[in-house]
């Protein structure tokens, strides 16, 4: 499995990042919301046992998406 978690996604701003999460309110509640998305995802895909609908599963990998796209807006401001 793929890791997602956004300083794996983007390396080159893992310092910009771990800034922003201790002192943007802003940026920390979208962090916080996209590891939450991230984590729900990693639990549905590794488990033995599937207790989502695929339809579920693509939704939430969608948003995971867009939270990463206004993440990376939000970094490169």
């Amino acid at each position: 499995m793929e890791n997602h978690n956004l300083t794996h996604e983007f390396p080159e701003l893992e310092e910009k990042i771990n800034d922003f999460r201790l002192n943007d309110e802003g940026f920390k509640k979208m962090y916080v919301n996209y590891e939450e998305v991230n984590a729900l995802i990693q639990h549905y895909e590794e488990g033995e046992q599937n207790h989502t609908t695929d339809d579920h599963l693509t939704d939430l990998r969608k948003k995971r998406v867009s939270l990463k796209d206004n993440l990376y807006s939000y970094l490169k401001e």
